[in-house]
């Protein structure tokens, strides 16, 4: 599937929008609390740059990454933003009550109406031990399905009435996005079977990437929720003025992922010459994950875009800068609207 007329500009054919996923990045000897104020100060720059949404994403036991509390965060973020929409890239569900969720997200829903998005996963977000300390067992989140949709009839208000026995409040009657996320074909099928928008997480599963997308579309039923199939890609982009700047701020990311593979957690590090840092086994396993990365000065960016939506055909991209210098990232998510055309929103404007 292909989008040769795919355009970045709202109002235009084949429009497709671009979005942010952030980790909340906690830098080599920094804090999580400058992680909060990078992260809302990135918000409001994308907000300005012409962005449609900011994901934050719920991982646990990384002393890299502050948005495990990511409710809250989605909060922190919606109150410093005016017309962006704030969400989660996602909250995995089996770590939560349902019910809790419910509760959250209509919280959420209700102090900013109409732009928050529930991205929801499967996986732990975490280790074998971490993910003990938040289930109090261990499950392989099989019962994915019958969780989302217990989650489901809570946001139902014709599924429950006034005397029913337990009810999400807030929660109940709200019309909140429910996206399931994946890196696999397991919530790609889950999808399409329920009918809702899917996010696949290309910037860490990029073999998976079409083989997923392809089942979503091929087995997609519509819904009343989504008459036709409505897929987000997830992409790490690193741009910067030059290919060799976007170089060598790609290898914070490298560190990362290195680091992933070695089975170690630790805050983000800042660029550095990966000679001798690693194995070429190593080396290649790095450059395999990160295989699908779009990376460098402008006119790279702008064909690695273009590159993504032909190749894909999907109707969003979300993407992800891991960047140690704050006005680094902040210059690389303006250089990605630029190279966009991204048309930038005016102070006061909003999307309602």
């Amino acid at each position: 599937m292909s989008a040769p007329h795919a355009s970045f500009v709202p109002g235009n054919p084949g429009y497709i929008p671009l979005s942010v996923l952030d980790l909340a990045p906690v830098l080599s000897g920094s804090t999580p609390a400058q992680s909060f104020r990078n992260s809302l100060e990135l918000a409001r720059h994308a907000e300005q740059l012409g962005y449609h949404r900011y994901w934050l994403a719920e991982h646990h036991n990384m002393p890299g990454v502050a948005s495990s509390a990511t409710s809250v965060v989605i909060g922190y973020i919606a109150a410093g933003t005016s017309r962006i929409r704030v969400g989660s890239g996602g909250i995995m569900l089996p770590n939560h009550a349902p019910l809790v969720i419910a509760e959250q997200f209509g919280t959420l829903e209700s102090m900013y109406p109409g732009r928050i998005d529930l991205g929801l996963g499967r996986a732990p977000g975490s280790d074998r031990r971490t993910t003990l300390a938040l289930r109090r067992d261990i499950n392989s989140g099989e019962d994915f399905p019958e969780l989302l949709e217990e989650l489901q009839t809570f946001f139902d208000a014709s599924a429950t009435s006034y005397h029913a026995p337990v009810r999400a409040v807030p929660g109940e009657g709200l019309n909140i996005p429910i996206w399931l996320l994946g890196s696999s074909d397991f919530s790609a099928r889950l999808a399409a079977q329920k009918g809702l928008p899917f996010a696949f997480a290309g910037h860490f599963s990029p073999d998976y990437t079409q083989r997923a997308l392809r089942i979503y579309r091929e087995y997609f039923q519509p819904s009343v929720l989504l008459k036709e199939p409505y897929a987000i890609l997830g992409v790490n982009a690193i741009a910067a003025d030059t290919d060799e700047e976007a170089e060598w701020l790609s290898t914070t990311m490298q560190q990362q992922f290195l680091n992933i593979i070695r089975g170690r957690t630790g805050q983000i590090q800042p660029p550095a010459s990966m000679e001798g840092k690693w194995t070429d086994y190593e080396q290649a396993a790095v450059e395999k994950q990160l295989s699908s990365t779009i990376k460098g000065g402008p006119e790279r960016i702008r064909q690695g875009l273009e590159r993504y939506i032909q190749e894909t055909g999907v109707n969003e991209l979300i993407m992800t800068s891991m960047i140690y210098d704050q006005q680094a990232r902040m210059r690389s998510y303006e250089l990605i609207a630029q190279a966009a055309g991204l048309p930038q929103v005016k102070q006061g404007q909003t999307s309602r």
